[in-house]
């Protein structure tokens, strides 16, 4: 006979672990739909892929499908064992943190068969154990998708610069009656390039894409007299000096705006990531420059000038989400004034349900540092008020 207390101790224990379960299953649900409406995953879908990537997502997929699945057996179990929770007894704990969800059923052939044996095989698992399945294959998928989104969105917009870089060129080398053998085989590296990255971004060699921007600076310097390449160059490197002082301006705003953001914004505010120190690599150019040796100063002023702006996109990105964490605060402190001022225009400011609410909201909006999210619900829990007192 099993102990009243064993039962009660197990029931708690079954409590508990529903708890985390139907916690955890809310945020799957949001993980498994943010996946699937996600840029990148849309276009694996979408393309016809090859190589590396094919192999890699049809597995993906597959796992992806699996999880979809898993997420359903999760979600039954969650809800039979809210059915059996009030009756505290050991069908509820089997439920919880018993083997409950059947995985899969096989019929075993009579050929291998003994004769006490089985006739099926069921494989089962608790729901702990699904959940702990279904986080690994999730990582599996989100990491494919990761790596092939990153792939596009890095590299697609720097073979457009390329192909654009390659036609000017090739422009200026048929008005000057010359040809680069160069660019020939540039333009042919860089067909196969774009269409490997279009079909296959996860076994796209970035190195390719550098060997073929030095390939098209080589033409360019051949076909471009002492002259023309000296005043372009000049051109661009003083450019790039004016760039890097809008990159140390920027890193100087932006750390103000991170700091002003983490002091009156209680989580959320991004941080200023240490960046390259770009000056000391210009100096060298400039370097190369006095001395006369502009054939060297192109592919080095061109990889300078593609760290410096990827640099200072991530002081923009930085600064925009730093300044949107301090607009939404405003936004809410506008919503919540006019909320105020509608109350007091109808004599319901004064109103125990309406001033208790406005104190909660003042707390936590006028306060520093805010807590966004639970000002958000207090402004809400306003609103609500007032339309209650209001009707």
């Amino acid at each position: 006979m099993i102990e009243p207390r064993a039962v009660a101790a197990d029931s708690r224990r079954a409590a508990a672990e529903l708890a985390r379960l139907e916690s955890a299953a809310a945020v799957v649900a949001q993980n498994l739909i943010d996946l699937d409406n996600n840029a990148a995953r849309h276009d694996l879908d979408q393309r016809t892929l090859t190589g590396r990537t094919a192999s890699e997502w049809a597995k993906a997929k597959d796992a992806l499908t699996r999880l979809w699945e898993s997420y359903a057996q999760l979600t039954k179990a969650i809800t039979e064992a809210r059915a059996l929770r009030d009756r505290a007894g050991p069908e509820f704990a089997h439920q919880v943190v018993g083997p409950s969800i059947t995985l899969s059923t096989s019929v075993v052939p009579l050929t291998q068969r003994g004769l006490l044996g089985a006739g099926q095989v069921t494989q089962t698992c608790t729901p702990g154990e699904l959940l702990s399945e279904m986080e690994s294959s999730f990582a599996r998928v989100a990491d494919v998708v990761a790596r092939a989104g990153d792939v596009w969105q890095r590299l697609l917009s720097r073979s457009a610069e390329t192909a654009a870089s390659l036609e000017n060129v090739r422009s200026l080398v048929r008005r000057s009656g010359s040809r680069t053998p160069q660019l020939d085989e540039a333009d042919r590296r860089l067909k196969y390039f774009t269409a490997t990255m279009s079909s296959d971004p996860l076994g796209v060699d970035e190195a390719e894409l550098t060997a073929i921007r030095a390939l098209i600076e080589r033409a360019d310097a051949e076909r471009t007299s002492a002259g023309e390449l000296r005043d372009t160059l000049s051109r661009r490197l003083a450019d790039a000096h004016k760039l890097l002082d809008e990159i140390e301006a920027a890193e100087r705003a932006a750390h103000f705006t991170a700091a002003h953001a983490a002091s009156r914004i209680s989580a959320g505010a991004a941080p200023i990531a240490e960046g390259p120190d770009l000056r000391p690599d210009l100096m060298a150019v400039d370097a190369l420059a006095a001395a006369g040796h502009w054939a060297l100063i192109s592919p080095r002023l061109a990889e300078w000038t593609r760290r410096a702006q990827e640099r200072q996109a991530v002081l923009d990105e930085v600064a925009v989400r730093n300044d949107g964490l301090l607009s939404a605060r405003n936004e809410l402190r506008g919503l919540f004034e006019s909320y105020q001022a509608k109350a007091k225009r109808r004599g319901l400011d004064s109103a125990p349900e309406l001033a208790a609410a406005a104190g909660r909201v003042r707390d936590l909006l006028y306060t520093a540092p805010v807590d966004l999210a639970a000002a958000r619900v207090a402004v809400t829990a306003y609103q609500d008020a007032l339309r209650d007192v209001a009707s």
